[in-house]
């Protein structure tokens, strides 16, 4: 038997190298991530016989007034001069109000950003920022290879079910969903025994630390789980599905690095493009998937986002009805939730 580890075993050491400081090998060239090189190894980066390059998403050149000559992707030119805290500056938008100067930059538009593209891929799925240090691989030994190419997302197994009696929905059972990757574990909240072979009240909720467990008044999360909850224990049926893709996807530091730049006066899509985000980077075929696994197909979706439902539809769910879910509106979020109606599209 061949012990070595899969493509996808080696994705999911990749993301956890980057996460520790240490760089992966992609088509042959070295990539860190930004936010967790050390001045050590940066030092040693900027000795090597090629300058790197510090490759950004769209969002955040435009931010920068960078030219992304690659379309989604800007690749600067380290100066020769250059220490961590620049690079760090320009990855993070964290001071960008406070010392906007930090070009001019040079990019550049000849070659492949096959590297650089899927280097900032990796980092997204790893929860860093989304910028990565990219140089020609002179010493490779030891170090993670994977292929330019990202792998699909990486298949559910249930891991295990249990019966819980919950305060807001009765009796139910919780369902635990590990990715074969290794990555992190979804779940599923079924209440009652609903019919297999009618519509079933469903959910798709997305972790949020803040709101779901601190009571955070930023956002409706909480109480739109808690309302879902209560909904599906009147009617004595019904299927949460909690995703564990907090901030819309990009993890709760990247997230909570948002709520600072809302601080700064920007709303929250304007604060995820700066950190070089899209509006959204969650995946809800997930939810399709553990539905699928739960033997549903077709659903009664508590969503006030059609985009949900076109999601839903695309992986051959059936929507057979759009349950509004409005709940949790306060001084403190109304301008959050006016921003997702808005750019976002929300019914509210």
């Amino acid at each position: 038997m061949d012990f070595a580890p899969t493509q996808e075993e080696l994705f999911a050491r990749a993301r956890a190298d980057l996460r520790m400081g240490l760089p992966v090998l992609i088509a042959g060239q070295l990539v860190f991530a930004v936010e967790t090189i050390s001045s050590e190894r940066f030092g040693a980066l900027m000795a090597g016989a090629a300058r790197p390059v510090l490759a950004i998403t769209d969002w955040r050149a435009a931010t920068l007034k960078a030219r992304a000559y690659d379309g989604d992707v800007a690749r600067i030119i380290v100066p020769q001069d250059a220490r961590l805290p620049w690079a760090c500056a320009v990855a993070d938008p964290a001071d960008d109000l406070s010392a906007p100067m930090k070009g001019p930059f040079e990019t550049l538009r000849e070659g492949t950003a096959d590297a650089h593209r899927a280097g900032i891929a990796l980092a997204k799925a790893a929860h860093l920022l989304p910028a990565v240090l990219v140089a020609p691989a002179a010493e490779t030994t030891g170090l993670t290879e994977v292929p330019v190419t990202p792998l699909a997302t990486s298949p559910l197994g249930n891991v295990v079910s249990a019966g819980l009696p919950m305060a807001l929905a009765g009796r139910g059972r919780l369902h635990v969903f590990r990715p074969e990757d290794g990555g992190e574990e979804h779940y599923a909240v079924e209440i009652g025994a609903p019919d297999r072979s009618a519509p079933v009240l469903a959910r798709l909720h997305s972790a949020c630390f803040t709101g779901d467990v601190l009571g955070s008044l930023k956002c409706d999360c909480g109480p739109q789980l808690n309302g879902a909850l209560e909904q599906m224990g009147r009617e004595g049926a019904g299927v949460l599905l909690y995703l564990n893709q907090e901030g819309r996807g990009i993890g709760l530091a990247n997230k909570m690095r948002a709520y600072a730049l809302q601080d700064q006066g920007f709303d929250t899509v304007e604060a995820n493009h700066r950190l070089g985000f899209e509006d959204d980077e969650r995946n809800f075929a997930l939810g399709a998937e553990l539905l699928g696994k739960l033997g549903f197909k077709s659903v009664r979706l508590m969503t006030n986002n059609p985009a949900k439902v076109a999601r839903m539809e695309e992986q051959g769910v059936e929507v057979a009805e759009r349950v509004p879910l409005r709940v949790g509106e306060n001084a403190l979020n109304a301008e959050y939730l006016a921003t997702k109606a808005k750019k976002s599209g929300h019914l509210l």
